[in-house]
């Protein structure tokens, strides 16, 4: 088994992210560093869970393995599932149905918020794409951000298109603040938009360091979004 990184490897490590030597520009560092360890370590867990449960091992062999009960794993890993689609519009269905294939395409085994941020372009007439595309956010701009912070897996580490890939905690939550900023908007539906919106919900992912990056801060998005919208009722 590779050895992970000891206490005083990671305290060093956290240091130097910090850049300074202020107590609580550590602690800051500390508890990011440490919230990203334990949501890349679920995903990691839940991935292997999902791929036991295609393999048609039961509950009882699971949470046996896990050392919990059966009760606690299948409420830590089947009742996180992803949100209901229900309030999804065709698009935004689409946009989900097309992440996986673009966290294939970067071979990576999971879906995160950079996957649900880039599964976006694939939904060009939706509100969403439109918004980064008018702010100056190209597919390929926002896939090379990705690329400086989430690399590509390597080739043969391409999941099998015959294999689910769970979503990261990060993505599903994102997934279940898009109902609270559809009805922040006055909504009973949840598009495109509203994902876009939702991925600001989770400052240290992926895609909100991006969108950051790249000049769009959720404000700006919402405004954008809000008037788009507006255009849209305007031109019925």
């Amino acid at each position: 088994m590779t050895p992970g990184p000891d206490l005083q490897q990671l305290i060093d490590t956290i240091r130097e992210d910090a850049g300074s030597d202020d107590a609580l520009d550590q602690l800051g560092t500390a508890a990011s560093t440490i919230s990203d360890l334990t949501a890349t370590s679920d995903a990691a867990l839940g991935y292997f869970v999902d791929q036991a449960r295609g393999a048609g091992k039961s509950w009882v062999e699971i949470s046996g393995v896990l050392g919990v009960s059966k009760q606690a794993a299948h409420k830590r890993f089947a009742d996180t599932a992803k949100p209901s689609f229900e309030r999804f519009t065709a698009r935004t269905r689409a946009v989900m149905e097309a992440a996986p294939g673009v966290a294939r395409d970067h071979n990576h085994a999971f879906v995160g918020t950079e996957h649900l941020l880039l599964a976006l372009y694939t939904q060009p007439e939706g509100v969403a794409a439109k918004v980064l595309v008018d702010r100056g956010l190209s597919e390929q701009a926002v896939a090379d951000a990705v690329h400086a912070i989430a690399p590509d897996g390597s080739a043969d580490q391409r999941p099998g298109d015959d294999i689910v890939l769970p979503m990261t905690p990060r993505a599903v939550s994102v997934l279940k603040y898009t109902l609270d900023e559809a009805l922040g908007l006055g909504h009973n539906y949840i598009g495109t938009e509203h994902l876009l919106l939702s991925l600001y919900h989770h400052p240290g992912g992926v895609a909100a360091q991006v969108l950051q990056q790249l000049g769009l801060d959720e404000d700006a998005a919402r405004e954008a979004i809000k008037a788009a919208l507006l255009e849209l009722m305007r031109a019925k």
